[in-house]
């Protein structure tokens, strides 16, 4: 499986229910300030998924470590047991808006252990599932207890300091919208602006009018136009680990990173940055 999956093809690995390749689906609506995503699982999902809460699934609570943390691996190895996960399971995750929070149980994945070819994002999350014509179902899915063992390091993880030294000798991708970057405004975190040399690269940019993400050509033509390529050495923020993952996720599709060498994430992103007063702070265009 590729980073991402169409809505078509995974209608296709759905419907041989029991046989080898049959996916185990994760619902992972979320949106920062609400209403939970729990609540759109209820009235309508994909035929079988299972809904995994972005706030306290696939984060530990909010803390020092930003307001996503990385989740204890114990508690994550539950998590994704309870969802019907083993070792050779395949996993597609969707959501209903810019693919990040499916993104971000891709990456959890990834870093849990799980190969590459295992773990996929719905290309257009719900909507295109709908636009389709694919039918949907609002019966509760529940799933057998999987045997998957949490393997944390699958990925690689900035913290402070290492991210602020990829942004001097790299580069290091921000996600949020060019207003936050800019620290025009920060509706969410205690300072604004963003990491000095830090590059603007907000997620949303990734996908189409029609919400799916761009093709391979046009997102490595937009990362080469902020100065990455195959050679770079690359990370991504946000504002607490969740959007960033989708730009992990693009550059693997756009082909500048491979499975085997993937971009870095900064975990705890500008949530975790900003508490600390002696770091630094740029604002503006930089």
């Amino acid at each position: 499986m590729a980073p991402l999956i169409s809505a078509a093809r995974l209608a296709e690995l759905l419907a041989h229910q029991g046989e080898p390749g049959h996916p185990v689906v994760l619902d992972v609506r979320w949106r920062l300030g609400g209403p939970p995503g729990r609540e759109d699982y209820a009235r309508a999902h994909l035929p079988g998924a299972v809904f995994v809460d972005l706030d306290t699934e696939l984060a530990a609570p909010p803390g020092a470590g930003g307001r996503h943390p990385l989740p204890d691996p114990a508690a994550l190895q539950g998590v994704l047991r309870r969802a019907g996960i083993s070792d050779g399971s395949t996993v597609v995750a969707y959501d209903d808006g810019d693919g990040a929070p499916a993104a971000r149980a891709w990456w959890l994945l990834r870093w849990a252990g799980m190969p590459a070819d295992q773990v996929s994002v719905l290309d257009g999350g719900y909507p295109a599932w709908v636009d389709t014509g694919l039918p949907v179902s609002d019966e509760p899915s529940s799933a057998a207890e999987g045997d998957l063992v949490v393997r944390p390091g699958g990925m690689p993880v900035l913290d402070a300091d290492s991210a602020a030294q990829l942004a001097a000798d790299g580069v290091l991708l921000d996600a949020r919208t060019p207003a936050r970057y800019r620290g025009e405004v920060e509706p969410v975190d205690p300072r604004a602006g963003h990491i000095p040399s830090a590059r603007n690269a907000p997620a949303g940019a990734q996908q189409g009018a029609d919400g799916r993400w761009l093709p391979p050509a046009a997102l490595a033509e937009r990362f080469a136009a902020l100065g990455v390529d195959a050679s770079t050495p690359v990370g991504a923020y946000c504002g607490s680990g969740v959007t960033a993952t989708a730009l992990v996720l693009a550059l693997e599709q756009a082909g500048i990173r491979s499975p085997e060498a993937p971009a870095a994430l900064y975990a705890g992103s500008w949530s975790h940055w900003c508490t600390d007063p002696d770091r630094p702070v740029a604002t503006g265009r930089e």
